[in-house]
């Protein structure tokens, strides 16, 4: 498994934000947007540039393998 850098993931968040946008008076972002967050809030908080993909959640990693199983999809 390869590391995800931070405009990786950060790239990740956008695409799934631009596919489900935020909904409600609240502005919830998707749950994979929401996933994908934290591990980028918690990178800029350590100042990380990389992140292990181990180091992501369940639900996080499903939004990420989503996220570049669709975008190969969609660049072939």
């Amino acid at each position: 498994m390869s590391d995800i850098t931070i405009y990786e993931l950060e790239a990740a968040i956008n695409f799934w934000r631009s596919r489900s946008p935020s909904s409600g008076d609240e502005l919830v972002l998707c749950k994979e947007a929401s996933a994908l967050s934290k591990p980028y809030a918690l990178m800029i908080v350590q100042r990380q540039t990389v992140l292990p993909q181990e180091g992501m959640d369940e639900i996080a990693r499903a939004a990420w393998d989503s996220y570049v199983s669709l975008k190969n999809g969609l660049t072939k």
